[in-house]
């Protein structure tokens, strides 16, 4: 399983991508690989400001939907567009072109609640 030591996570499984005060969101292999196939993501909260924890959307699989929750404070300032032609990204390249959100931070320091590589490995065993 792969999970890049330049990134942050969460315990929903998201990484976070830190560039200056753009933060670049998606799901982590390990949750790809536990929803199965993606065949639709659905985030219809771009423009908006939201609150770290609250939910921006949703990953639909073929066996289940979850909400997608936001790990940072800040405005939604763009989606991936090529997910809504395909959704695979996801499974196929979830750290590179299956991201999913990018947010301008307003909170820089919601990323000291996050896990660091080696923290979210040993909580996915």
């Amino acid at each position: 399983m792969n999970v890049p030591s330049d990134l942050y996570y969460t315990a929903d499984h998201e990484w976070v991508r830190i560039d200056g005060d753009i933060a670049t969101i998606g799901v982590t292999d390990y949750a790809q690989g536990e929803l199965g196939d993606i065949v639709f993501v659905e985030v219809e909260t771009e423009g908006e400001t939201l609150e770290a924890e609250e939910v921006f959307g949703t990953i639909e699989a073929v066996k289940t939907v979850s909400d997608l929750i936001l790990p940072i404070t800040g405005e939604i300032i763009e989606l991936n567009d090529g997910l809504n032609d395909d959704p695979s990204l996801i499974n196929n390249d979830p750290y590179g072109a299956g991201w999913i959100i990018k947010v301008h931070v307003s909170n820089p320091s919601d990323v000291e609640g996050l896990m660091d590589a080696a923290a979210y490995k040993a909580s996915i065993g």
